[in-house]
């Protein structure tokens, strides 16, 4: 295999060599926009069900007390939601949402180490900002949010960055290790004695 059909192959596998703090080059798999999108998918089905879960509990505290209180734990709730849903499981142990791990992705930063929660806040806070067009406020303005320059910097992006992770220095990557190439190892050889004596100053010139 040439050099050409090398770079060809780790083009399309999506494979980044990253240079670790001591020198230490390793190769990551970046999630493409695509995977990225079915994630994300995922995700806002569990809010939209929590949210619905949240719309009949609020809904039974109505009718026993004022409406104004339900409305406000239900604003109040979906606020939280919405903007500490991502933020809560990308700064976990797994540093991924539910939504990225059945995906089988991962936030990590561009050095390969785990996030830091200040990065895990950077990369949400800025989501709005990936979200336009369109309305991303208040509690449900998640939803409105077209993505479209999110999408547009991760094809223009080499590591498929959107914009919240190109401030906070992050890479989403899957999370099962690449496979090397390894290659076999040949027999041991035997040794054998040279069929003529050598000199002190060939054996010297050999070594």
């Amino acid at each position: 295999m040439c050099m050409g059909d090398l770079y060809k192959t780790k083009k399309i596998d999506t494979l980044q060599s990253v240079e670790l703090g001591d020198g230490v080059e390793i190769l990551l798999r970046v999630a493409g926009p695509f995977v990225r999108a079915m994630a994300l998918i995922i995700d806002y089905l569990i809010i939209i069900g929590i949210m619905i879960v949240l719309g009949i509990v609020t809904s039974f505290i109505s009718l026993g007390t004022n409406e104004n209180i339900a409305n406000g734990i239900m604003l109040i709730s979906l606020f939280l939601l919405s903007w500490g849903y991502f933020s809560f499981f990308e700064a976990g142990r797994r540093s991924a949402t539910p939504g990225k791990r059945s995906m089988g992705v991962r936030v990590i930063d561009r050095s390969g180490n785990a996030p830091t929660r200040g990065q895990v806040f950077i990369r949400n806070i800025l989501r709005f900002v990936d979200m336009l067009p369109g309305l991303p406020t208040g509690g449900a303005g998640i939803f409105i949010g077209g993505y479209g320059v999110g999408l547009t910097t991760c094809f223009l992006s080499q590591k498929f960055q959107r914009v919240g992770d190109l401030v906070a220095n992050t890479v989403v990557v899957y999370d099962k290790p690449i496979d090397h190439m390894k290659a076999s190892i040949p027999p041991a050889l035997q040794k054998m004695a040279p069929p003529i004596a050598l000199t002190r100053e060939e054996q010297a010139a050999i070594v």
